[in-house]
């Protein structure tokens, strides 16, 4: 019984040192903008005030383009994931991307209102910043529910709406990355507020990637930095609790501008048959599929994508 109970001993001592390592090696406490920004905010990155938050914005191309492109990204990500769109468009258009309160080098929104409603109100007010009357709005997943929630809340500030792997119809996912997994979960999220191992965003992306072999260490390395922002990790909970789906759907009908949908036929976070709703429930729309693509279709392959982005907008 003694021999027994001394092997019971070292194993739990040993399952608390391994535990120990895994904290150590895990630890990822906040970090600063302006330690962020001397990697992520290099020209021509701007930081510009809007509603309580220095909002971290690229605005790129002529600006006597009459109806710019802006582009909004999805949850946990930043302006980069539109780094390839950009350098193929920003010859011919005015381009405009920005960090979504709650993301990258923006961070938390000052009252904490994560609504789809509040999120519609901070792409007209960047708009406003900006002196934009109207533009091509594109989104990809939560981008691009705030894309077309701001089109059917704001239908005269939009001409054209892009929707990459959109979310905004309540649905059960196929495949949720670890991460998002772990925010949603209260116990966990608190006690790792400061913890976050760099093998869980590379999980993560490789979850939501049509090809997991795409995702290389500096693509791991933007994710899990922006993430570490000083107020993210906390945001990010909020995000899952406040930007519903479903209470706008009934509304899709009301679109009618002239719609592209592109999709990543693998993306196992909002499935394909979610792209068929939205070329359903919104009567002027397209619907361009990807085979070989996930849920960042945009970022996986931005040639191909950029090319039916490019169509769609010289019609």
């Amino acid at each position: 019984m003694n021999r027994i109970f001394k092997y019971v001993i070292a194993v739990v001592l040993l399952f608390a040192l391994l535990i120990g390592v895994f904290l150590v090696l895990s630890y990822a406490p906040d970090k600063s903008v302006s330690e962020l920004a001397q990697r992520w905010a290099q020209p021509p990155s701007q930081f510009i005030s809007i509603a309580g938050m220095q909002v971290h914005v690229r605005d790129e191309g002529p600006r006597n383009d009459p109806e710019p492109i802006v582009l909004i990204h999805g949850t946990g990500d930043s302006l980069h994931t539109w780094d390839g769109w950009v350098d193929d468009l920003k010859s011919q258009h005015r381009v405009i991307r920005f960090d979504l309160p709650a993301f990258g080098l923006t961070g938390p929104e000052p009252n904490d209102n994560y609504t789809i409603e509040h999120y519609a109100e901070f792409i007209v007010a960047v708009l406003a910043a900006l002196k934009i009357e109207k533009s091509v709005l594109v989104g990809n997943s939560l981008g691009g529910y705030i894309a077309w929630a701001t089109t059917v809340l704001h239908p005269n500030k939009v001409t054209k709406l892009v929707l990459v792997d959109a979310s905004g119809y309540p649905y059960a996912a196929k495949s949720v990355p670890l991460a998002f997994k772990l925010a949603r979960t209260p116990i966990i999220k608190d006690l790792i507020k400061n913890i976050l191992p760099r093998s869980l965003i590379e999980s993560s992306l490789k979850n939501v990637y049509g090809n997991p072999e795409l995702v290389t260490d500096q693509l791991v390395d933007r994710y899990f930095d922006l993430a570490t922002r000083e107020g993210n990790r906390r945001a990010l909970t909020l995000r899952f609790k406040q930007t519903i789906a479903g209470p706008l759907i009934n509304r899709l009908g009301e679109i009618s501008v002239p719609t592209l949908i592109l999709w990543g036929e693998k993306d196992n976070l909002i499935p394909l048959i979610f792209a068929k709703k939205f070329n359903n429930d919104i009567a002027s729309s397209k619907l361009v599929t990807f085979k070989e693509l996930g849920h960042l279709p945009h970022e996986e392959d931005p040639d191909a994508t950029v090319r039916e982005l490019k169509v769609f907008i010289s019609q």
